[in-house]
């Protein structure tokens, strides 16, 4: 599995913590239909930003400032990046050319930074064809409209759907949590279509956003879980709880499992990892 990040953690910010929602002039080349309309892929982010985040206790570098020339940089690249590719759709087109010329995966992580940074904190689970397809910052719209060519197109026996986090923050734009609720309820319409069991996973809890500090998400996210298992319960679909687990009694982060708030470290995916199990043991295994 080849794994690439796109985030602040690029500019000594928080790993893996997933693009900032803010927009910045960007200059587009003319679009044009091409076979090969991606660009060389993002440097991955130096490895004691993947320790500082999945290590347990790490402490995590400050968010830089507002003014600071490197995020401006950043945000710029990111906001041309978007719009060259709103979706990414990029990003594992290599990866599922080569899973393509071999045996079927058995199942597909579909999701966020939570999910990419799965492969890092717990690779042991990513075997027996599991396949890892989460991009940094992602919001369900734009998972969504990679679902097809990250999943469906690589025949799994399931997908694991975890989403929401960078809903709730914004991170590409205002959205109301219908849009979000259509957007999930696309992805497993899309699923169920194609013969492809589909595992719904919670949002995980986070008491505040470290790069939207003005959000507090705790109710919205305790909302939105509800509502998952209602669906997962009406559709007859898994729904994987990992909130209840990882929770604190006020609904953030149990310290002692992230680093950050937001993000499990390697213990958080270590107490994820049974539920994930006892789900694919339901689908694939």
């Amino acid at each position: 599995m080849i794994v690439r990040f796109s985030t602040l953690a690029l500019l000594g910010a928080v790993a893996l913590g997933g693009p900032i929602a803010a927009r910045a002039q960007a200059t587009v080349p003319t679009a044009q239909m091409t076979d090969s309309p991606c660009a060389p892929p993002a440097p991955r982010p130096p490895q004691e930003m993947i320790t500082a985040m999945l290590k347990p206790g790490a402490k995590m570098p400050p968010m830089p400032p507002q003014g600071d020339e490197k995020l401006r940089e950043y945000l710029k690249k990111h906001a041309e990046d978007i719009a060259r590719d709103f979706a990414d759709l990029c990003h594992y087109k290599p990866d599922n050319a080569a899973l393509l010329k071999g045996a079927r995966p058995t199942a597909v992580f579909m999701g966020d930074s939570i999910t990419e940074a799965w492969g890092l904190g717990d690779a042991s689970l990513f075997t027996l064809g599991v396949v890892d397809r989460g991009i940094s910052g992602q919001t369900s719209p734009q998972i969504l409209l990679r679902f097809y060519q990250d999943v469906v197109a690589l025949h799994p026996k399931a997908v694991h759907i975890m989403a929401g986090t960078n809903d709730v923050a914004g991170n590409t734009g205002p959205s109301s949590p219908d849009d979000f609720k259509n957007n999930i309820r696309a992805m497993v319409d899309l699923a169920r279509a194609n013969h492809i069991q589909v595992v719904l996973a919670s949002i995980l809890p986070a008491e505040r956003f470290p790069w939207r500090p003005d959000i507090q998400p705790v109710e919205q996210i305790q909302q939105l879980n509800a509502w998952l298992r209602e669906l997962a319960n009406q559709r007859k679909l898994i729904y994987a709880d990992y909130y209840s687990s990882l929770a604190t009694p006020s609904g953030a982060f149990r310290p002692e499992l992230s680093n950050d708030g937001v993000h499990p470290n390697s213990d958080g995916y270590g107490a994820m990892r049974p539920i994930a199990d006892a789900a694919l043991r339901k689908t694939i295994r």
